[in-house]
C-alpha cells in the first residue's frame, strides 16, 4: 500500500501486488482442509493495533476488523459495512451521520455500538501514534452518539472524501474495554468484529484466521479458515508454494519471479493461470523548489521533456509496470494523461530550447537520491537509466546518491535533498487522495508545494462536490496545472499480476481497490 508516510513493505519489488497459487494446503487430516487456505507474503504487520499503523498491516486489520463502511468487489463507491447506512444530513459535506446494524458485537461478545464507534475515532486522534492514521482524520472536528446505533461525524471543512476514509482499515472499529483511550494496546492479540477471528498470532512467522460466527456484515466468506505465514525472503516464500506447503503467495514476488511463471505457461505448463491487471501504486519524482537547481522551473521542465516512461518500465521492471503520465492513476476517476498532453514524447531539442529560454546554457547538475531496499533491488536500476536518459541528452550532469529507508526518510523530512524519488498507493480510490497529500506548505514528502489555486481554490471546491464522477473536472485542472508546474514527476505504476493454480479460486476479486487482499473470498473449487 501507499508508502504510508514511509511505511511501504520493503519488500514490495516492483509496487505491485502478486498473488501465487500453489497446489498445498494446511497440513492435518480432520476432512476439512480443502476449506482452509494458506497464504505466503512477505508483507507483515507492524503492530496489531489499528492507531499505530499506516502500512501494510492493513492487509490484515481488513480481515479481522470492521469498518463503517467499505469499496464493494465490483465498484470504488462506498458502501455500508458495519453502518446499516450512512450519508451526508447537509448540503456542504461537513456533517456525516450513520446507522449501525443491530446485533453487531465484538469477537469477545461485547456489543458493537455508537460509543465503541466514538471511541475508536476518538483514541485515534487522542493518541496520534507517530506511526498511525491520525492524519487521514485531521479535517474531525468531534464525533457525536444518538442513542446507542446512531453516530454522528462534524468535520472542520467541507470533504466529500469522508465515506471513503470510513472505508479504510485505519478505522478499524475496536472494543473500549479492550483498547484504552490513551495508549495502545500491546501484545499478540486484537479484537475485531469482522469476517474472521484472530484465533493466533506470531510476529514475523504466522496469523491463523478462523471464521467469525457473529460477524453481521456485506462479507461472504467462502472458506473457514486462512493462515497467513509471513517470509522475510521471497525465495523461500516461493519453494514453499512450490512444496505446497502454502496455497498462494501474496507480495513480495520479483520481476524476474513473475517472468518466470510467464514463461512457464508459454511453454504450455497449466498448473497456474496468470492474470495481469493495472495496479493503483505509483512511482514518482520530487524536485525541492529550495534547491537552487531543482527550484528552477525550466529545469524540472526540461527533465520532464527527457525521461522515458517507457524505455525505464521495458528496461528496468520488464513491462510489469506502466509508464505514468500523471500523479492519478490509471483506473481511478478523473485520471488524465497529463504530462503527455504537456510535454510530449522524450524531446531532447524541446529540452534544450527549454533550457535556452530561461537563460541555462551550462550543464545542469543535479543529485537524484533514492532509498537502498525500500521498493526493491530494481530502484537502484531505476535511478541509473534515469541518469542515463538526463546525460545522454549532452544537457545534464546527474549524480546519484542512496540512503537506507530511516535516514533515507529523515533527509527529505527535512528537506536536504534537490530531488528525490517516492513511491504511494492510496488509501482510497479517489483522485484527491493522490494529490492532496503531496501539495500545499506542510505534506507527505516534506516539500513545499506552494500553489495557492490549487489548495485554496481547484481541491477544496472537489471536496465539496459529493458526486465524486462530477469532481472529474476540476481534477483534471488539476493535473493540468502540476504538469505546468512539474514539481512532482510522475514516472510509472505498478501492475497487479494474479497466478493461481486451477483448484484456488476467488483471487481476483479478493483484491479491492486499494490492492489489499479481502481473504474471505478464496476458495478452493473442490470444496465449493
Amino acid at each position: 500500500m501507499f508508502d504510508r508516510k514511509g511505511l511501504l513493505s520493503a519488500a514490495a519489488t516492483i509496487l505491485t501486488l502478486v498473488l501465487v497459487a500453489g497446489c498445498g494446503s494446511l497440513p492435518g487430516g480432520d476432512g476439512d482442509e480443502e476449506r482452509k487456505i494458506v497464504v505466503g507474503t512477505t508483507s507483515a504487520p507492524s503492530t496489531l493495533d489499528p492507531a499505530a499503523a499506516w502500512d501494510g498491516s492493513w492487509e490484515l486489520y481488513r480481515n479481522i476488523f470492521q469498518t463503517l463502511m467499505t469499496i464493494p468487489s465490483s465498484g470504488t463507491t462506498p458502501e455500508p459495512e458495519a453502518a446499516r447506512n450512512c450519508a451526508f444530513t447537509d448540503s456542504a459535506s461537513r456533517i456525516y451521520r450513520c446507522e449501525l446494524r443491530k446485533g453487531l458485537k465484538f469477537s469477545n461478545g461485547r456489543p458493537l455500538d455508537a460509543e465503541a464507534v466514538k471511541h475508536t475515532f476518538d483514541r485515534i486522534t487522542s493518541i496520534e501514534s507517530p506511526s498511525g492514521p491520525a492524519a487521514l482524520l485531521a479535517n474531525l472536528r468531534r464525533v457525536d452518539t444518538r442513542g446507542s446505533h446512531v453516530v454522528i461525524f462534524r468535520l472542520e471543512k467541507s470533504d466529500a472524501t469522508f465515506p471513503f476514509i470510513l472505508s479504510t482499515p485505519a478505522t478499524s472499529l475496536v472494543d473500549p474495554e479492550e483498547y484504552p483511550g490513551a495508549t495502545l494496546r500491546p501484545g499478540n492479540r486484537a479484537t475485531g468484529s469482522g469476517p474472521y477471528e484472530l484465533k493466533s498470532y506470531e510476529p514475523g512467522k504466522r496469523a491463523v484466521l478462523v471464521e467469525n460466527d457473529d460477524y453481521k456484515g456485506t462479507a461472504e466468506i467462502r472458506n473457514d479458515a486462512v493462515t497467513i505465514k509471513y517470509y522475510k525472503r521471497s525465495a523461500q516464500m516461493v519453494s514453499d508454494l512450490e512444496a505446497g506447503r502454502i496455497d498462494l503467495t501474496y507480495r513480495g514476488l520479483t520481476p524476474s519471479q513473475i517472468m518466470e511463471f510467464q514463461d512457464a505457461a508459454a511453454m504450455g505448463d497449466t498448473s497456474v493461470d496468470l492474470s495481469e491487471m493495472t495496479g493503483s501504486e505509483v512511482h514518482f519524482l520530487v524536485f525541492n523548489p529550495k534547491d537552487k537547481q531543482a527550484g528552477k522551473l525550466a529545469v524540472r521542465r526540461a527533465v520532464a521533456q527527457l525521461v522515458d516512461r517507457k524505455e525505464l518500465v521495458r528496461e528496468v521492471y520488464d513491462r510489469t509496470a506502466t509508464p505514468l503520465y500523471s500523479m492519478v492513476p490509471t483506473g481511478i476517476a478523473g485520471h488524465t494523461n497529463a504530462f503527455l498532453n504537456r510535454y510530449g514524447e522524450p524531446d531532447p531539442d524541446r529540452a534544450r530550447k527549454t533550457l535556452r529560454n530561461a537563460g541555462i546554457t551550462d550543464k545542469v547538475r543535479l543529485t537524484l537520491w533514492y532509498s537502498e531496499g525500500r521498493y526493491g533491488d530494481s530502484t537502484s536500476r531505476e535511478f541509473a537509466e534515469l541518469k542515463e536518459q538526463l546525460e545522454d541528452s549532452g544537457l545534464f550532469d546527474i549524480t546519484l546518491r542512496s540512503r537506507s529507508w530511516d535516514a533515507f526518510q529523515k533527509g527529505y523530512l527535512a528537506g536536504e535533498y534537490p530531488v528525490f524519488g517516492r513511491g504511494w498507493s492510496g488509501d482510497f480510490p479517489d483522485a484527491d487522495n493522490y494529490i492532496t497529500p503531496f501539495v500545499g506548505e506542510e505534506n507527505a514528502v516534506g516539500t513545499p508545494y506552494r500553489n495557492r489555486e490549487l489548495t485554496e481554490e481547484l481541491l477544496p471546491y472537489s471536496r465539496r462536490q459529493s458526486d465524486r464522477g462530477a469532481a472529474g473536472q476540476s481534477f483534471a485542472k488539476v493535473q493540468r496545472m502540476m504538469a505546468d508546474d512539474a514539481q512532482l514527476l510522475p514516472l510509472w505504476q505498478g501492475k497487479i499480476y494474479i497466478a493461481a493454480e486451477k483448484d484456488v479460486a476467488g483471487v481476483e476479486s479478493s483484491v479491492d481497490a486499494s490492492v489489499i487482499m479481502r481473504v474471505w473470498e478464496l476458495y478452493k473449487k473442490s470444496s465449493w
